[in-house]
Protein backbone atom coordinates (compact mmCIF):
# COMPACT_ATOMS: atom_id res chain seq x y z
CA UNK A 1 0.00 0.00 0.00
CA UNK A 2 1.37 3.43 -0.89
CA UNK A 3 0.97 5.89 1.69
CA UNK A 4 0.64 9.54 0.19
CA UNK A 5 2.41 12.69 2.67
CA UNK A 6 -0.09 15.64 1.94
CA UNK A 7 1.54 19.12 2.29
CA UNK A 8 -0.10 21.90 3.59
CA UNK A 9 -0.27 24.38 0.46
CA UNK A 10 -1.65 27.42 2.54
CA UNK A 11 0.96 29.30 4.78
CA UNK A 12 0.34 32.23 7.31
CA UNK A 13 2.68 35.49 6.75
CA UNK A 14 3.96 37.58 9.26
CA UNK A 15 3.19 41.59 8.58
CA UNK A 16 4.02 44.73 9.33
CA UNK A 17 1.80 47.55 9.70
CA UNK A 18 2.78 50.71 7.39
CA UNK A 19 1.16 52.92 9.82
CA UNK A 20 2.10 51.94 13.53
CA UNK A 21 5.13 49.26 13.09
CA UNK A 22 2.78 46.15 14.88
CA UNK A 23 3.51 42.79 13.82
CA UNK A 24 0.71 40.75 12.99
CA UNK A 25 0.19 37.00 11.71
CA UNK A 26 -2.49 37.08 8.82
CA UNK A 27 -3.59 33.64 6.80
CA UNK A 28 -3.05 34.21 2.98
CA UNK A 29 -6.61 32.65 1.98
CA UNK A 30 -8.37 35.18 4.34
CA UNK A 31 -11.66 34.98 3.38
CA UNK A 32 -12.50 38.45 5.72
CA UNK A 33 -10.67 42.20 5.31
CA UNK A 34 -7.77 41.57 7.99
CA UNK A 35 -7.44 45.15 9.89
CA UNK A 36 -4.30 46.20 12.14
CA UNK A 37 -5.57 45.97 15.75
CA UNK A 38 -3.38 48.60 17.09
CA UNK A 39 -4.51 51.10 14.76
CA UNK A 40 -7.27 49.68 12.00
CA UNK A 41 -5.29 49.80 9.08
CA UNK A 42 -7.03 47.50 6.76
CA UNK A 43 -3.44 45.08 5.95
CA UNK A 44 -4.78 42.06 3.74
CA UNK A 45 -8.51 42.18 1.50
CA UNK A 46 -9.63 38.60 -0.18
CA UNK A 47 -9.58 38.80 -3.87
CA UNK A 48 -11.22 35.16 -4.91
CA UNK A 49 -8.46 32.79 -3.40
CA UNK A 50 -5.93 34.57 -2.30
CA UNK A 51 -6.03 37.68 -0.52
CA UNK A 52 -3.81 40.82 -1.06
CA UNK A 53 -1.64 41.91 1.07
CA UNK A 54 -1.51 45.93 1.68
CA UNK A 55 1.25 45.39 4.39
CA UNK A 56 5.21 44.54 4.12
CA UNK A 57 5.25 40.61 4.63
CA UNK A 58 8.40 40.19 6.93
CA UNK A 59 8.39 36.64 6.90
CA UNK A 60 6.52 33.09 5.65
CA UNK A 61 5.23 30.66 8.91
CA UNK A 62 5.02 26.71 7.74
Amino acid sequence: MVHVVRENRTKFFRVKCPDCQNEQIVFENASTRVECVVCGRILAEPKGGKAVMKAEVLSTLQ
